[in-house]
């Protein structure tokens, strides 16, 4: 029996938490959950970010974690997000950030003539490594003559694994093309290093056809012709921003969801769209992106059918708009996941 740990986050990250984990109610009955008690609130009650007990537990006791936007002005250091995110991300070696940018309705794509066919690629974005890692430090700080040091990591394990996850996912989905993104002529050390891996194991894939742009180039040509991407590769920090044009492709971040995955282990997915603490607790948050993250959650618990259930249904929603506001809808977030659990 799957059982899912649930941090419902900050701002509107439990108003969206609470109707996506209607709809895995729903469809998956036998999923056990359990709360809890992590974000701004407990920060600011008693100092707690992460603690490592129950980190461990995540670790050992779940399948998966369900975690809801973090982030909440009363905490300007942002440091209970950074502990409970990215402390489970390298604590729990989550390596593989996996970003789905599908195009449900073509209204909402902010290009011309793009259909739904010509948007929908994944990215694999590497998440443990590159410039993340907060390594680095400030000399003579608050002086004129202050430096900043940040530093990039990128080691050979890091770069083949996630590289490899790109091309296992494109074989078992039936993908044709892999494309690989880095900065190699201005960062000639760290990303020589993914340029050679990256045809090393591309060797081992004859089937899948692999290629590479800088990410400049990248990011452009994702504007310009989207559809020509199936499946992206990249460090840190650049798929860091690629995703976000993933998303506005896909109709906005209300409706982008990610999962932080090690294979076989306790993975942790989480929508991608902030707390939005200027609306929290008005009613009028959009749930899709938090009902679409539970999806690709069955998918990775093995059971892939009922993402597809989710998807048409969120699909039904937007082309019928039965959605909220800033997607030009009437609907309340309550509302929003009723609609979608009707059409389940």
């Amino acid at each position: 029996m799957p059982k899912i740990a649930v941090v419902p986050g900050d701002g509107i990250g439990p108003e969206v938490i609470h109707e996506a984990l209607r709809v895995l109610s729903f469809l998956a009955p036998d999923v056990t959950t359990e709360a809890f008690d992590l974000g701004a609130d407990r920060y600011l009650r008693d100092g707690t970010t992460m603690p490592p007990e129950v980190m461990h537990r995540f670790g050992t006791e779940f399948d998966a974690v369900l975690l809801g936007a973090l982030g909440d002005p009363r905490v300007p250091s942002n440091v209970h997000a950074k502990d409970i995110l990215l402390g489970s991300r390298f604590q729990l070696d989550l390596y593989i950030n996996f970003r789905p940018c599908k195009l449900l309705d073509a209204r909402y794509c902010p290009l011309k003539d793009k259909t739904e066919a010509d948007v929908d690629f994944v990215v694999f974005r590497e998440n443990t490594e590159g410039i993340y890692m907060g390594v680095g430090g400030q000399f003579k700080r608050g002086t004129a003559d202050e430096i900043a040091v940040e530093e990039e990591i990128n080691t050979r394990k890091g770069v083949e694994r996630i590289i490899r996850a790109a091309f296992e996912w494109a074989v078992k989905n039936g993908k044709t093309k892999v494309c690989m993104s880095d900065k190699a002529n201005a960062m000639r050390h760290g990303h020589d290093l993914w340029q050679r891996v990256f045809k090393l194991v591309a060797a081992e894939y004859p089937g899948i056809k692999a290629s590479h742009l800088y990410v400049d180039v990248l990011a452009m040509r994702l504007v310009q012709a989207p559809q020509d991407f199936q499946v992206i590769v990249t460090n840190n920090l650049f798929g860091d921003i690629l995703t976000d044009i993933g998303a506005a492709l896909q109709g906005g971040i209300g409706l982008a969801s990610s999962g932080n995955i090690h294979p076989g282990k306790a993975a942790l997915f989480e929508p991608v769209h902030g707390s939005a603490p200027d609306i929290a607790g008005q009613g009028i948050a959009n749930p899709l992106a938090s009902i679409l993250t539970v999806g690709m959650m069955l998918t990775y618990l093995g059971r892939p059918e009922l993402e597809a259930r989710v998807q048409a249904a969120v699909q039904g929603c937007l082309k019928s708009g039965q959605v909220t506001r800033e997607l030009g809808g009437t609907l309340t977030t309550r509302e929003a996941a009723d609609a979608v659990i009707a059409r389940l």
